[in-house]
């Protein structure tokens, strides 16, 4: 029957989207969406879709958000660029309120997570240059994605997206997600100088760790005088029903990264530390033409001041609770299921293997989701504007479908 449904979607669709100008970078899937609203989305022969993917946790407020659409519009007609080379208000303006609701001192804006990531490892590096480390290391973690540059697919725990690139980028150390003392066997290396990790590890498979793995974490970068960096490119922004995932564990790190959902959709990224680390970069020593310009900040300025006026990190707890309820109650007893996890809006949903085509099935079925942790794993990043009966119907979708698989 599944594969029968498959056919059936696949023939409705042209055989193919002619891109012969575009480099063969992704497996796209056969559907073009031209509009979306909401959580919903409509593609070029106008099947609607119900949206838990979000542009991968970018859309966090939903497709064409009023209050986003009248900023964009708004500061196109007034500034889009001018550049770092002068005063931003609006850049000034939001790391301001970034800085409030992160608990670091000062950030840096760019355009994207790995850029923000790459900002990152050069604070570690500065961190390592300063402590007079000539062989700077860095601990990161297997599984883990922090970005497709040299550096951060260097970072990145994953041989896939590394294969073809080597040599890599030197020297980081990759040990196992969730567990402290495989950290904590690094203690004695005198080129150690941080840890860098994501609070929850989402194209890992969406991996929540144990509670007290990041106030472990906190804990030996205190001793060893290393810089605890997190990754919260995917988290952050209020997906997991606070600004950041760490703040569930009540810790604090000296570097925090983020992009996604600060820009809604428009590219922006921000790397944020406190402390010394907040004062090692100095003109010369990092930098961007597009980052931070007026028209990103502004829209990112805008996405938090939605966030915090309609009180949508509770929004965010209350139905991604709702969501994952759904999903236990009508998945658990399926055989095909391993398990349900996740926190606030990051939900994944563990099967016993990988399924082929399965990512198509849902689209068939008009539902967007992408399928991660090799494979095996149905990654939901829904917007906080899903309903009660769109998060039934999510549940529902896939409960048809793995259950057929």
């Amino acid at each position: 029957m599944l594969q029968n449904l498959l056919k059936k979607f696949r023939k409705e669709r042209p055989t193919q989207y002619p891109e012969p100008a575009l480099m063969n970078a992704y497996a796209r899937q056969p559907v073009s969406f031209v509009r979306g609203e909401g959580c919903q989305l409509w593609d070029a022969e106008g099947k609607q879709y119900l949206d838990a993917l979000g542009g991968i946790a970018v859309t966090f407020l939903g497709h064409s958000h009023p209050k986003i659409s009248q900023a964009i519009s708004l500061q196109a007609t007034k500034l889009l660029h001018t550049s770092n080379l002068f005063h931003i208000e609006e850049q000034s303006k939001l790391g301001t309120k970034f800085c409030q609701v992160s608990g670091m001192d000062k950030v840096f804006f760019g355009n994207s997570g790995a850029e923000a990531n790459e900002a990152a490892i050069k604070i570690a590096r500065l961190h390592a240059r300063k402590k007079s480390i000539a062989n700077p290391v860095i601990i990161t973690m297997n599984h883990a994605f922090h970005g497709r540059t040299m550096a951060t697919l260097s970072a990145s725990g994953n041989p896939n997206i590394q294969r073809g690139f080597e040599p890599l980028v030197s020297e980081f150390i990759h040990v196992d997600y969730n567990d402290i003392t495989a950290v904590a066997a690094h203690a004695d290396n005198p080129n150690v100088v941080a840890v860098m990790l994501e609070p929850i590890q989402g194209e890992g498979g969406i991996i929540v760790p144990d509670e007290g793995y990041l106030a472990g974490i906190r804990q030996l970068c205190d001793q060893h005088g290393w810089l605890m960096i997190l990754d919260e490119i995917q988290a952050g922004i209020g997906r997991t029903g606070k600004w950041f995932g760490y703040q569930h564990d009540g810790v604090l790190p000296d570097v925090v990264t983020s992009a996604k959902a600060l820009g809604n959709g428009i590219p922006i990224g921000a790397c944020a530390a406190r402390g010394d680390a907040a004062e090692l970069i100095q003109p010369g020593s990092h930098g961007t033409t597009f980052g931070g310009n007026p028209f990103a900040c502004h829209v990112g300025n805008t996405v938090l001041q939605i966030i915090e006026e309609e009180h949508l990190l509770a929004q965010a707890t209350e139905i991604g609770d709702f969501l994952k309820k759904q999903l236990r109650q009508k998945l658990g007893t399926l055989q095909q299921v391993v398990d349900i996890r996740g926190r606030g809006l990051m939900l994944g949903v563990e099967l016993d293997k990988a399924y082929d085509n399965l990512a198509a099935l849902f689209l068939a079925r008009g539902l967007v989701v992408n399928i991660t942790g090799a494979g095996k794993v149905i990654r939901l990043l829904p917007s906080v504007l899903l309903s009660e009966s769109q998060a039934k119907q999510i549940a529902d979708t896939i409960h048809d479908i793995v259950s057929e698989l």
